[in-house]
This record gives C-alpha cells, sequence and structure tokens, in this order.
C-alpha cells in the first residue's frame, strides 16, 4: 500500500565503477518494511544485456523491478533505471524515463538528474545516497537534495573501490552539504534510522 505523496520518503542511490557491490550491501540490509521508494541508478554500458536486476533481487529484502514510464512508484520496491534511459520522478511520484540511446547521449549525468528531480518532487523526504565511482557525478544531484531540505549521503571516499564520486560531493559541498559520511553498511542503517524517524 502506498502512502500519499507527500508522505513517501524517496531514497535515491547512486554508484558507478566499483558501486554494484556497495549498493547490493545496501540493499542486503534495508528491511523489507522500510516505508520508502527506492530508486537506483548504476553507470553501465548500454549495449550490453543488463543483470543488474537479478544480482540485486538475489540480494535485497524488497522486490527489485524496472522502472517502467509513467508508473506510480510504491514504497517497499527498489526500481531501477536502465542505461539507455535517465531515471527520474514526477511531482506524483510516478517514474519519469528520458531516453540515452547507447547510454552516450548524457553519460556522466545519470545521477545528478536523478537526485535533481528527487530534490524538485520529493523535496524533505528525499534521501541522496552516493557511493563508488569515477568523475564527478551527484555532486551537483546531492546539493539540490540538500537545498531541498533533504538528507545527503556519502560513502567513505577510503572504502570506496572508485573515491572520486564521493569525494567530489564532499569537495563540493565543502562538507556543510553532507549529513552522513559512513561505510555503505552503516549508510543502510542511516538510511533507515531517518526513514523511521519521520514515519
Amino acid at each position: 500500500m502506498s502512502l500519499p505523496p507527500a508522505r513517501r520518503d524517496v531514497i535515491a542511490i547512486g554508484a558507478s565503477a566499483g558501486g554494484l557491490q556497495e549498493i547490493a550491501t545496501i540493499m542486503k540490509r534495508l528491511p523489507a518494511d522500510l516505508p520508502a521508494i527506492v530508486l537506483v541508478v548504476l553507470h553501465r554500458p548500454g549495449d550490453q544485456v543488463s543483470r543488474l536486476r537479478e544480482v540485486l533481487g538475489s540480494k535485497s529484502r524488497m522486490p527489485v523491478v524496472e522502472a517502467a514510464q509513467g508508473e506510480e512508484l510504491h514504497v517497499g520496491i527498489c526500481y531501477l533505471g536502465q542505461p539507455a534511459e535517465h531515471l527520474g520522478i514526477d511531482r506524483l511520484v510516478h517514474a519519469q524515463l528520458t531516453s540515452d540511446p547507447g547510454g552516450k547521449g548524457r553519460r556522466g549525468q545519470t545521477i545528478d538528474d536523478l537526485f535533481a528531480s528527487v530534490a524538485e518532487h520529493a523535496g524533505p523526504r528525499a534521501i541522496g545516497v552516493l557511493l563508488s565511482g569515477v568523475l564527478r557525478d551527484g555532486s551537483r544531484g546531492l546539493a539540490a537534495i540538500k537545498r531541498a531540505g533533504g538528507i545527503t549521503m556519502v560513502q567513505t571516499p577510503a572504502e570506496a573501490q572508485f573515491a572520486d564520486m564521493p569525494a567530489s560531493a564532499i569537495a563540493y559541498a565543502h562538507g556543510a552539504a553532507i549529513d552522513v559520511i559512513a561505510p555503505s553498511a552503516e549508510l543502510a542503517r542511516a538510511i533507515e534510522r531517518y526513514v523511521r524517524a519521520q514515519d
């Protein structure tokens, strides 16, 4: 059963190189009854068959599905973005997919796009989580979530297989806009704590 839009917590998780294991670590620890929508994007080649749903589905306590254009998003489900599309939400918390054939047109902005969308439409009910990856995707989007009153979390750079994205987000915010900097297992506990606090 879904909650009214104003009562929905939306957790947006983004990662790139080295991030699959970190996403799996978080999803393994989030409880099945968590009253939040979970959105996940992972940079990966658009010309290869994606096994992300199967991999995360085997670890996650909640169902893992690929997001479909315009569908209403429900709490207790993890929705995945695809390599050839940019995942976002609208004001009524429906999935919004922007085509990016081959994953090349706007590569490097997938996580920023998701975070910006969640910041705009979930505001203080948004939680942005940035994990391992190269370059700087996610830094601007996390800042947008913080400006909207949401919660921002970053994997400890020293723990990340590729520290560029977490370190860039911390530097971009000068540390001030990041609420939690922790290893991925601790991020899962922090996510649950923040969501339960808003029930």
